[in-house]
């Protein structure tokens, strides 16, 4: 197969001194690269070294076979456009002059733009919302806003390639999701392919073609995002000791409240998630059931409950899982119901609920944690 951007046995690292070892990337035109890790794991020095900013210790780049030390500063700009996290220094220039600047490649000497690459800066700004910026002073304008102009240069630039370190910081959710939004389309529709690094785990699950896992001096695994964001891979690469990631939500969950539970939490079907994480803020230990092994509260409940009494998936609840359940009743003071609905599937947590008003459990309702 013929990639569109790839490395061979590159090290990268600061002065000679190799830092990450056999950074491997093999990219599809139109695909999108996303590149998680810790903080100084080592993502931001990739990103430097493939687009040039740094020296590679060892190995190269390549655009479309061709070596990316073979190319001169302006043929690289017009292969490949840069978004990095250090800010910017200008002197009173506007948002649009700035955005312009992404025209330079393909102007003469003089630096002068046509109608045609004006009418390219507008729609680069427009898809980016960024237009009513155009006079603004680059440097008087939040992070945020700052981050969207330099995107918006960016595009303009009419690369092959974007590489971005950390696009989505100083953003809002509003703005993340359209920049997100915005380069898979760019993906999609013009071919141009992404490469960046993410700290939002939800956000790179969601978004991203291929995950490249860096973790200090080198590159843990490499796949598309349904064999990457596995629970025991997410703890190992961050180092979770205490609390949990959750593959299904992308999320993560605080530590589970230590202590002897007294309260058990009837659930299923997604009613007892905000309860749960109710009961872990205040530090709250917990018991739960009876959840089916394939239930989205059974997700959640893994890294937050003390016990659970499950079932298996899609299986009708067995007398062996009802008594369990009830034996955990004795142990609690207080019952609280998430369920107002019982199916076939799940009625003997009705019989559960009448079980525990008969030993005097206090019974309570989601939002009386």
């Amino acid at each position: 197969m013929a990639y569109l951007f790839e490395t061979k046995q590159m090290t990268v690292g600061y002065d000679g001194v190799p830092l990450i070892r056999d950074v491997e990337i093999r990219l599809e035109k139109g695909h999108i690269l996303t590149l998680i890790g810790p903080n100084g794991a080592g993502k931001s020095t990739i990103l430097k070294s493939i687009s040039k900013y740094l020296k590679t210790v060892y190995g190269t780049a390549y655009i479309s076979g061709r070596p990316l030390t073979d190319m001169s500063n302006r043929a690289l700009a017009r292969q490949m456009a840069v978004v990095l996290t250090q800010k910017m220094k200008t002197e009173l220039m506007t948002c649009q002059e700035i955005v312009e600047t992404g025209r330079y490649p393909y102007t003469g000497k003089l630096g002068i733009l046509s109608e045609e690459d004006h009418l390219k800066v507008r729609e680069a700004m427009e898809q980016v919302h960024v237009w009513e910026l155009r006079h603004r002073d680059f440097m008087r304008i939040s992070d945020g806003q700052r981050q969207r102009v330099m995107l918006a240069r960016a595009i303009c630039q009419e690369p092959q390639i974007i590489v971005l370190d950390e696009p989505s910081s100083f953003l809002d959710i509003h703005y993340k999701l359209e920049l997100l939004d915005a380069l898979r389309d760019m993906a999609r529709q013009k071919g141009i392919s992404v490469i960046m690094s993410l700290h939002e785990l939800d956000l790179a699950q969601r978004v991203s073609d291929e995950v490249m896992c860096v973790s200090g001096d080198y590159i843990t695994h490499y796949g598309h995002p349904e064999t990457i964001f596995q629970k025991e891979l997410i703890h190992r690469l961050y180092g979770l000791t205490e609390g949990g990631y959750n593959p299904y939500f992308g999320s993560l969950e605080m530590r589970r409240p230590a202590g002897e539970p007294q309260i058990f939490v009837i659930a299923g079907g997604g009613t007892g998630i905000e309860t749960f994480r109710a009961l872990q803020r205040s530090q709250t230990p917990f018991i739960t059931g009876i959840l089916h092994e394939n239930d989205i509260d059974y997700q959640v409940a893994s890294d937050l409950a003390s016990e659970i009494v499950a079932e298996r998936s899609f299986c009708q609840i067995s007398d062996e899982k009802y008594e369990q359940a009830v034996n955990a009743l004795r142990r609690c003071s207080t019952v609280i119901n998430c369920l107002s609905d019982y199916g076939d599937i799940n009625r003997r947590n009705r019989d559960l609920l009448e079980a525990a008003v008969s030993m005097g459990c206090h019974i309570g309702r989601p939002g009386e944690e």
